[in-house]
């Protein structure tokens, strides 16, 4: 099918393509998606309609003069939703209300229903102790409690059905519908038998039914609302990443300007301690700029004069000038705001077991219930309406989808609430179910396998100096500098309680080290350029400098009065239970990958510390979420484990993200599941749950079945009175309530 942009180029015109982000409201399926997308597709002059579930949004691109934003707008009005121009502070107002409005629903609907449920109480004989008000039992009271959840706050269940059935299918909304109306329709009809006769027996209600279903499935709608607000706030959040100003050079004067007003070869000056604007390169000046939010990697980088530097990343001590080359929407943090968006569009929600059920027994029931209606009236009891009518709502009543419509989200909210003591978030019950097909765990470096701050690791003196002194002087030389490494040594040395002097003077040497006087010692501390520019042999430290180099380290030499005296190496270190995390991993059969922007002798020195065999290093944001697609396009089900910004791509991307609960928010929001214990063993415990929830909800789905594949034909021969019925519909209920709640003694294994 030729798009609108291929008609216009035929005709030798050129198709001026504009784009439009929408608000969408209504959805509640991913059948709904599917369905204003197809529309929208249809539309003469849209080019590309895609909509997104998890944010409610769309986007259009459509032919200019070809169709217009009302036009967008009025088709999907007209497909049963609300549409409007997506604003971001309204949409995050729209998303507070929605939350709201539905706490309210079920907090009102559950207050209504509680008379009706004590009521129903008072008919089991083992329960017959209990005190029952008397006003309770009456029919109209009942009558007027359950017709406001039934027609008021259940309206939004009929609605989904008609969308529903007009479209050729039945989803959960259908048989919400067609159940709660069974048994209120039922009830109404014993309560006027008891109006027309007060002394009429065999009066049966069943209004609790119908409320008490009701305020269960606003529970798990309200829950549903909750995750999505949490899927939006991931971009939201790295949109707040990006400096709100830059300082730009213009006609020979420094100006402050919106950073939306910075243009393409504008020069930008960046100060210490401040967010780069715009992506650029270096022109003049030289600083170590924390990259962490890009690469994930907790070193800062030094740049200097023709390095690129990126947005949002942050300039740490140094005055940087930059030549803007990227802006807006083409900026780096900009593509991986791009990349979550479209990575969460693209994922398609589980179609729940119990609504591909329902889509056959619906259809099936309302069949059934109609025969059984038809041969009563014309064969078995002929002319007897009311006998036909109470064999045809037995049969309603007793396929009733309580049991159906509770096995999957009694499992969820149990599994989900167990897996939570064990500091395992899942952010929705699809996530729960999706987890447990998990064949392979890419696994981020920095903050998930390892601590995520660089940490002293060795000091290794020359033979013939002190360690004690000449620890001592390198804490005075480095405590005066404000890199990183510097810090960490510091740190080091301190927690080794070793002796502290002052040093009498000292300058940093960006790129090369630093160089200071103490105790009337001259030191020198840095690269290997430096000590051969000062005339220092270092000869004797190469060797054992290139083996902490190889073990991922960052080793400085250190020379005191021109002559070398020391080694000191920092690295990032792996977590004391990332070993034994991975081991367990690959004996529940799972492939164990690492991902990582970090250089790759530093990532298989990481790597082989954990066990870990495969290894993709120097990768990108982008790039990491390419790597995944490479494993998915195996047929792989990958998790992926990351802690960062840099992350979210990939975490989006994965069939299951799992975000380390000490990393950032950012992280957390784009993730699926958050760990937040910080220990890689939580991706194991979690797939584990995962498991035992899918094994408890197909228990439940086999009973609920089986207990209308034997309850619907005892019901169809007259054997199965409505009240029975119900009573049995209960007890299914029940029954389903109780195998769930087993989930909350599991155990990870």
């Amino acid at each position: 099918m030729s798009t609108t942009k291929d008609t216009l180029d035929a005709a030798g015109a050129t198709a001026t393509l504009e784009s439009l982000d929408l608000d969408i409201g209504g959805m509640t399926c991913a059948a709904c998606a599917n369905r204003i997308e197809k529309g929208l597709n249809r539309m003469p002059g849209v080019n590309k309609a895609t909509v997104n579930l998890a944010l409610e949004t769309a986007r259009v691109e459509y032919a200019s003069g070809a169709v217009s934003e009302g036009d967008v707008i009025h088709k999907v009005e007209q497909l049963g939703y609300k549409a409007s121009r997506k604003i971001e502070r309204e949409q995050a107002e729209r998303r507070r209300n929605e939350v709201r409005g539905k706490l309210a629903k079920f907090a009102v609907s559950a207050l209504l229903s509680l008379p009706l449920l004590w009521a129903m109480v008072g008919h089991f004989s083992f329960l017959s102790g209990i005190w029952v008000p008397e006003l309770f039992m009456k029919p109209w009271f009942q009558f007027v409690l359950a017709t406001p959840v039934q027609f008021v706050i259940g309206w939004q269940f009929y609605v989904g059905a008609y969308k529903a059935l007009r479209n050729g299918s039945a989803n959960m909304d259908v048989l919400v519908a067609l159940g709660t109306s069974a048994a209120y329709g039922y009830s109404v009809y014993q309560s006027i038998r008891a109006w027309a006769d007060p002394h009429a027996h065999g009066i049966e209600l069943y209004y609790e039914t119908s409320s008490v279903l009701i305020t269960l499935i606003l529970l798990g709608k309200l829950f549903e609302a909750m995750a999505k607000g949490r899927s939006s706030e991931a971009i939201r959040s790295l949109m707040k990443l990006q400096a709100k100003t830059a300082l730009v050079v213009r006609d020979g004067a420094e100006h402050t300007v919106p950073v939306e007003e910075v243009v393409l070869g504008d020069l930008v000056i960046v100060k210490p301690g401040e967010k780069l604007p715009v992506d650029g390169v270096v022109e003049e000046g030289f600083s170590s700029v924390d990259e962490s939010m890009l690469t994930g990697e907790s070193l800062p980088v030094e740049k200097k004069a023709g390095d690129a530097v990126f947005g949002a990343t942050l300039n740490k001590n140094g005055r940087l000038r930059i030549r803007a080359t990227r802006i807006g929407k083409e900026t780096a943090l900009a593509q991986i705001i791009r990349i979550v968006e479209e990575a969460q569009g693209s994922k398609a929600p589980i179609q729940r077991v119990a609504d591909v059920i329902s889509g056959i027994f619906v259809p099936i029931v309302v069949g059934i219930a109609l025969l059984v209606f038809l041969v009563w009236l014309l064969a078995v009891d002929p002319g007897h309406f009311s006998g036909a009518l109470e064999a045809a709502i037995a049969v309603l009543v007793i396929a009733c989808p309580c049991a159906l419509g509770l096995a999957t989200p009694t499992s969820i909210m149990a599994g989900s609430g167990r897996a939570a003591e064990l500091g395992i978030l899942f952010k929705g019950g699809e996530h729960l179910e999706r987890t447990q097909t998990i064949d392979s765990v890419v696994l981020d470096k920095t903050g998930t396998v390892t601590n995520g701050q660089p940490t002293l690791t060795d000091l290794l003196v020359a033979e013939g100096w002190e360690r004690e002194a000449v620890a001592g002087w390198i804490l005075a030389a480095e405590k005066g500098s404000e890199h990183p490494l510097a810090e960490a040594i510091v740190e080091g040395l301190r927690q080794e309680d070793v002796r502290r002097v002052e040093p009498e003077s000292f300058a940093a040497m960006p790129g090369y080290g630093v160089e200071a006087s103490v105790e009337g010692r001259g030191l020198l501390i840095g690269t290997r350029l430096l000590m051969t520019t000062r005339g220092v042999d270092i000869t004797g430290a190469l060797a054992i400098m290139e083996q902490l180099e190889g073990d991922g380290k960052t080793a400085m030499l250190v020379a005191v009065d021109g002559v070398y005296a020391a080694l000191v190496a920092v690295a990032d270190t792996i977590k004391p239970t990332s070993r034994a995390a991975v081991e367990r991993l690959k004996e529940n059969g799972l492939r164990v990958v690492m991902l990582t922007g970090d250089n790759a002798r530093t990532a298989k020195a990481i790597a082989s510390a954990a066990g870990i065999d495969e290894v993709v290093a120097e990768v990108l944001p982008d790039g990491k979420a390419d790597e995944i697609r490479k494993l998915q396009a195996q047929g792989r089900k990958v998790a992926m484990v990351g802690d960062g910004i840099n992350d979210a791509p990939a975490l989006a991307t994965a069939d299951i993200g799992m975000a380390i609960g000490t990393g950032t928010d950012v992280a957390m929001e784009a993730a699926d599941v958050t760990l937040m214990r910080g220990d890689l063993n939580g991706i194991a415990d979690a797939i584990s749950l995962s498991r035992q929830t899918m094994r408890n909800i197909r228990q439940n789905l086999f009973w609920a079945l089986a207990y209308n594949v034997i309850g619907i034909p005892i019901a169809a021969f007259g054997l199965l009175a409505p009240w029975l019925a119900g009573a049995a519909m209960a007890l299914s209920s029940v029954s389903v309530v109780l195998n769930a709640l087993r989930l909350q003694r599991a155990k990870a294994q």
